[in-house]
């Protein structure tokens, strides 16, 4: 029986630009654009200002340029600095069947490769349409998804990064199930980095994944060779994770239909099963008016796997960013407080700010049996928030503003854009990046576009 990672490498070696459809195009520039945005607005972070100073510090050959600035440096080093900007703000896309994935994590493996290359901009649209089919398939064969396992989503991405790598370095199809192999040996990554209190890791370990496939595909061009079997064959990820696989689900269709175009987009820069009860309470905020300081308690039905994510008790203190993202109840009082959440509502000060604390406290999170049996189909959210003087407003959401079935409009994901990219470009260079993804097949090396993407 041929091996999984064989039928990847040659689904990757055998497509080409010309194969894709033109929706299949368009949403890989919907998602660039998105990604170069969310990077755009992580580059003033503090983990990003120490991944940076890190790479500077180790220096390099010359292959690919760090996003907001003009500074070159091996592709590797640039694949996990720029991932790392991507997933900053915790504002990229969202993919979640069984397993919860952000496929757009992969998507600097695509740019990096593509610098050191030399090529342009259809690559990089085929290795992004590469990334997200592949990552997608990953996270509906997980049954359970290797989250409930006790896995983090990066784990996936190790075995796809590769894949993407390998194809714009024009790896053959046996070197990219060696690049798989390699990667897959040791991209395990533990759940550990998004339960109880979060650091800088919650959005690094996907980065490091994303490198680990530039490695690995760098490596197999050079001729190291790794296993085969490292995905379903023995002790391979499907038997060391448990036997509650779909294989079928990875190849079924695979090269016929295109899966990006049921990606989401984050409307909000919060962990992904936030997305509903957010738009719930904005909902009932405006609806009703409602005074924060009149509320009497706050109670979200949901998932279980939500109330065990994001309601645990650092969610009700949060100290850092990341946990705060990552908090139900602070991102649900950020909510009814300010009627909007932004990259602005997780600045330190926040976390202590004692009227929106007490808010947070009159939040509880209760697993529904009924709205677990319809997800991930639905993403349903039922709210119930009680007055002091007696009124209770109700409010149901299936599904959130960014989803597939309710995807933000071209203007909605400019202003997205705009809103990340203005404050760090010199004025009209936003503009010029948006122009140059729209165009990117035209193309011919990155030069342009990065150029264009340095912070004043």
């Amino acid at each position: 029986m041929e091996m999984l990672s064989r039928t990847l490498a040659r689904f990757a070696v055998r497509l080409d630009y010309e194969h894709l459809p033109p929706r299949a195009v368009a949403e890989a520039k919907r998602f660039l654009l998105d990604s170069l945005g969310c990077a755009l607005g992580g580059v003033r972070t503090h983990d990003a200002r120490i991944m940076r100073e890190f790479i500077e510090e180790e220096g390099g050959r010359e292959d690919a340029t760090l996003i907001g600035t003009r500074r070159k440096v091996p592709a590797t080093w640039a694949s996990l600095y720029n991932a790392l900007l991507v997933r900053a703000l915790d504002y990229n896309d969202i993919y979640w069947k069984a397993d919860p994935s952000h496929p757009s994590d992969i998507l600097p493996a695509a740019l990096a490769a593509a610098e050191r290359m030399g090529t342009g901009g259809k690559d990089v649209l085929l290795g992004i349409v590469i990334g997200h089919e592949l990552e997608m398939r990953f996270c509906e064969a997980a049954e359970p998804g290797i989250r409930e396992r006790g896995w983090h989503h990066a784990s996936l991405t190790g075995f796809v990064s590769p894949v993407v790598a390998g194809r714009i370095l024009g790896l053959t199809e046996d070197q990219i199930v060696h690049a798989i192999g390699i990667a897959g040996s040791h991209t395990l990554t533990l759940g550990a980095v998004t339960a109880g209190k979060l650091t800088m890791m919650k959005n690094t370990v996907d980065p490091i994944a994303t490198s680990q496939g530039m490695i690995a595909a760098l490596w197999a061009q050079k001729g190291y060779i790794g296993p085969e079997h490292v995905i379903d064959g023995k002790e391979g990820l499907f038997h060391c994770l448990g036997k509650e696989w779909l294989p079928e689900k990875m190849t079924a269709g695979l090269g016929e239909t295109f899966k990006i175009q049921d990606c989401s987009m984050k409307f909000f820069p919060t962990e992904a099963l936030t997305h509903s009860p957010l738009s719930a309470a904005l909902q009932l905020r405006a609806e009703h008016r409602i005074d924060p300081e009149e509320i009497e308690s706050i109670t979200v039905r949901t998932v279980r796997r939500a109330v065990d994510i994001l309601c645990d008790p650092s969610k009700y203190r949060p100290t850092s960013k990341e946990t705060a993202d990552h908090s139900l109840p602070y991102c649900i009082g950020l909510a009814l407080m300010d009627g909007k959440v932004t990259p602005d509502s997780f600045d330190e000060k926040r976390f202590t700010d004692t009227k929106l604390l007490d808010l947070v406290q009159k939040v509880k999170g209760l697993p529904d049996e009924e709205i677990e049996r319809n997800f991930p189909r639905l993403y349903t959210c039922d709210m119930e928030i009680r007055m002091k003087r007696g009124a209770v407003h109700r409010c149901r959401v299936d599904y959130p503003k960014g989803d597939p079935r309710n995807p933000l409009s071209e203007d909605e994901l400019r202003v997205k854009f705009m809103s990340l990219a203005e404050p760090v470009l010199p004025p009209g260079k936003a503009k010029e990046v948006e122009s140059i993804v729209k165009g990117l097949e035209k193309e011919k090396s990155l030069a342009r576009l990065m150029e264009a993407m340095v912070a004043r």
